[in-house]
């Protein structure tokens, strides 16, 4: 019941086996919905400065964290939110956290044309900060450009099929997540840190911290995903499962919240452009059924969604800070 590790170093390789990567992807992303990555090229240096980065930001009053609230990010969506802020099926997350995206100026034509969920970020006033966390969302788009070449290839597509198309301009979103110790929070009301849930895009690229909590419902019971060091969880989400009609399913996962210490976890999101429609991809080669037809957790059906991703995204996000919905416009 072990969540499979890959090795994708071949993926950055002129004489990798991509075919040997794709086959574990593959393998993965039908059994699982998560695998954990090694071999990915991202700086542990870069890693370990932004989690002592992100401490000092926590640790702080939440007066001085509020300073860069989510309210004050407008349509572009970022900031800091305080711990049970934020809703995950309709109940509070045990968490606080900061909202990242690609950092755009006003000039920019989708800021300027208002789109949701594009913009500038907030950054708190701490040395380093900003420069570390622009720097990481360049290595993970880079990750996430690679990691969607070996799904293509798994998919017997050309291993340039999204970039080239329905990704040519990614949605790149980063959250920062602290998860306080559990002695620390007195809501009777409040049980998880993060309540059952899929993600709503393609791929998510997780870094976690030596705590733990993770945990992935595979084959009908609860897995946990524990620390790897060096390595991310990769997980599919739900505009996936519709492009391949189930054939790849956005697995459901949580995170405890049971644990005397604080943790932090840093989960980025690699999706389709905003605007782009999740068509259906012709996986009639692949020589195997797709599903076209199964229950999902949430029993909703997200095989008949035919509208931009856009579109599905902010009905999602708007339910998980409701006070903050009028922002999206």
């Amino acid at each position: 019941m072990q969540i499979p590790l890959v090795d994708i170093e071949p993926l950055s390789s002129p004489s990798g086996d991509t075919s040997q990567v794709a086959k574990e992807i593959h393998r993965a992303c039908r059994e699982h919905g998560f695998f954990y990555v090694v071999g990915h090229g991202v700086s542990k240096k870069l890693q370990d400065s932004l989690e002592s980065l992100s401490w000092k930001f926590f640790n702080q009053p939440e007066q001085v964290k509020s300073q860069i609230a989510m309210e004050l990010g407008g349509k572009a969506w970022r900031g800091y939110f305080p711990v049970l802020s934020e809703l995950t099926s309709g109940k509070p997350d045990i968490k606080e956290g900061l909202y990242f995206g690609e950092e755009l100026s006003a000039h920019d034509p989708r800021v300027k044309s208002g789109l949701p969920l594009h913009g500038a970020n907030l950054f708190p006033d701490i040395p380093d900060f900003k420069q570390s966390v622009i720097d990481y969302l360049n290595s993970m788009s880079q990750l996430g450009r690679l990691l969607m070449r070996g799904i293509a290839i798994s998919l017997d597509l050309p291993d340039k099929h999204f970039e080239q198309t329905i990704m040519s301009d990614p949605l790149i979103l980063f959250r920062i997540f602290h998860y306080p110790a559990k002695s620390s929070v007195t809501d009777p009301d409040a049980h998880w840190g993060v309540g059952e849930h899929t993600d709503y895009g393609v791929l998510t690229i997780l870094k976690q911290d030596a705590v733990g909590g993770l945990q992935v419902f595979n084959k009908n019971r609860w897995i946990d995903a524990p620390y790897l060091e060096n390595s991310f969880v990769c997980n599919i989400g739900d505009m996936l499962d519709r492009m391949t009609g189930g054939y790849y399913r956005s697995t459901p996962h949580r995170v405890q919240s049971n644990t005397n210490k604080g943790r932090l976890s840093f989960p980025f999101f690699y999706d389709l452009n905003f605007t782009a429609v999740p068509a259906d991809l012709n996986l009639k080669h692949l020589g195997q059924e797709r599903a076209l037809s199964y229950t999902r957790w949430d029993q909703s059906d997200i095989q008949s969604y035919t509208g931009t991703y856009g579109q599905y995204l902010i009905q999602k996000v708007g339910k998980v800070f409701p006070m903050l919905k009028d922002n999206l416009g």
